[in-house]
């Protein structure tokens, strides 16, 4: 079909057009837009502490490229990496799998034998999805347990890689420093509500644990409330020759402050088998026997098993909230996933590979990439903005790209940026997924123009005084929002 001459002069002048705005495009890469170059400043930084990169989301020349093939500690701007791949390779509908097995046999209402608790790696193992798997077996009219309880933590290897590991900093008992297995209850986290008045302060805690007390001594200060832990020692617990557990609060707290917390004290065992224990009891059964690490031979029967909620869910609740434990589980089930017959014994090398593969079948550069655990949460990991920009434009091509966009913190609205850019042209159209370690901050996400145009932005700042530079992060969005 012959073409109109006018329709011909049209596309000659947008492609005379696209040139043009090409050229400006690259003319704009040579400095930092002076808004953000004036908030580092500002905070006293140099403008080689930060790397970033600004292209259009559908393709085309960058509107900002600064040092963007410097590999740089993301923070946990590296959950990106590790929720599009699980989202790519399992699927938003995955879910995890924890059973109960038998060994024994089950006669009137007596359980003989050994059980089995399987985890399959659910980063989200509640207490009351543990609750509903033993209210279940109690509900098919087992009331006396006269069994060993084994867990089976064999679906990521190592099977317990909390033991001997080095803490991250000085605050190892906190949950964002939980270090997950695949058999890991509700972070192994015991739940502290104090409160104090006048005269005195109470401690409750939960979850209710079988043989376990808390002695707390806190003197009273009037200090303010907010800073509460300032004066606080880290709890201890000891346990008796006749296996109380007893915790040991120490230190000071304000007067009149009511405050919670939650931190990992207790062997991981001892957590789940408490746990165990004080619930039967309160089922109105009773439980004969010891717990202890182990595998579930190929005959044991299977009695209960519970799915997790979707992949989809929990990416969401990954990168919404930054949980470093949750990002660490789907990294190491990539590993799990990894072809059985190039599989080796480790199952974070298994995910290592699964994910530099990914990176390769998606003509992503890997040079420079180091990862160590997939959340970020590492003095190791690297990645640099032309990487993570380019893992942000394959997600745009994705299949999956409406279950990872909803993941990502709104920007003035929720998740990790809900406090951030409230007064902003961007607020309620970015998506950023934030990062933050001692010496490093980053943003990595969609934003959306005054004119409608969709921005991939990231950028990341490294140095000594990093988080003093989350405000030039804040201009950058700003500055593209515009």
């Amino acid at each position: 079909m012959k073409q109109h001459p006018g329709k011909a002069f049209f596309l000659k002048f947008l492609w005379l057009a696209g040139l043009l705005c090409a050229a400006t495009s690259v003319q704009a890469q040579s400095s930092l837009p002076e808004n953000v170059a004036a908030a580092l400043r500002e905070a006293g930084m140099d403008q080689t502490s930060i790397s970033a990169l600004v292209l259009p989301l559908q393709g085309g020349e960058p509107r900002l490229a600064h040092l963007a093939e410097r590999p740089m500690a993301p923070g946990s701007s590296m959950k990106l990496v590790t929720t599009l791949v699980a989202l790519e390779q399992l699927g938003p509908t995955f879910r995890w799998h924890t059973q109960l097995l038998s060994a024994g046999s089950i006669q009137g209402d007596r359980l003989r034998g050994t059980l089995y608790l399987r985890g399959g790696g659910d980063p989200n193992l509640t207490w009351d999805g543990l609750r509903s798997m033993f209210r279940s077996l109690r509900a098919q009219g087992v009331r006396r347990i006269d069994a060993d309880l084994v867990l089976d933590r064999a679906y990521f290897q190592p099977a317990r890689p909390d033991i001997d590991a080095p803490a991250f900093d000085e605050t190892p008992n906190a949950y964002y420093n939980v270090i997950p297995d695949a058999l890991l209850l509700n972070g192994n986290m015991i739940e502290f509500a104090l409160e104090s008045t006048e005269r005195k302060t109470s401690v409750r805690s939960q979850p209710a644990l079988d043989r376990f007390r808390i002695d707390a001594k806190l003197s009273l200060t009037d200090t303010p409330c907010q800073d509460w832990d300032d004066d606080w020692d880290a709890p201890q617990a000891r346990i008796n020759k006749a296996g109380t557990v007893t915790l040991l609060l120490r230190g000071a707290f304000p007067r009149n402050c009511k405050t919670r917390t939650r931190l990992s004290l207790l062997d991981r065992n001892l957590y789940i088998e408490r746990f165990l224990r004080a619930f039967w009891q309160e089922l109105g059964g009773s439980w004969k026997g010891k717990t202890s690490d182990g595998l579930t031979p190929q005959d044991a029967r299977l009695l209960l098993e519970r799915s997790s909620d979707t992949l989809a869910d929990l990416v969401k609740t990954t990168n919404k909230s930054s949980d470093n434990a949750m990002a660490r589980t789907l990294y190491l089930t990539l590993g799990t996933q990894w072809p059985k017959e190039g599989r080796g014994a480790n199952t974070l090398d298994n995910a290592q590979a699964t994910v530099r593969a990914w990176f390769a079948n998606n003509g992503i550069a890997a040079d420079g990439l180091v990862l160590e655990n997939g959340s970020g949460l590492s003095r190791l990991e690297r990645i640099s903005p032309r990487q993570l920009a380019g893992l942000l434009q394959v997600a745009a091509r994705s299949n999956w790209f409406a279950e990872f966009a909803s993941s990502l913190p709104i920007v003035a609205l929720d998740g990790t940026m809900r406090k951030r850019l409230r007064e902003s042209p961007a607020a309620g159209r970015a998506r950023i997924k934030t990062g933050t370690l001692k010496d490093a901050v980053a943003i990595a996400g969609y934003v959306r123009d005054a004119r409608n145009q969709d921005w991939i932005v990231v950028a990341i700042i490294n140095d000594p005084e990093a988080k003093k530079g989350r405000v030039a992060l804040d201009a950058l969005i700003n500055w593209v929002g515009g």
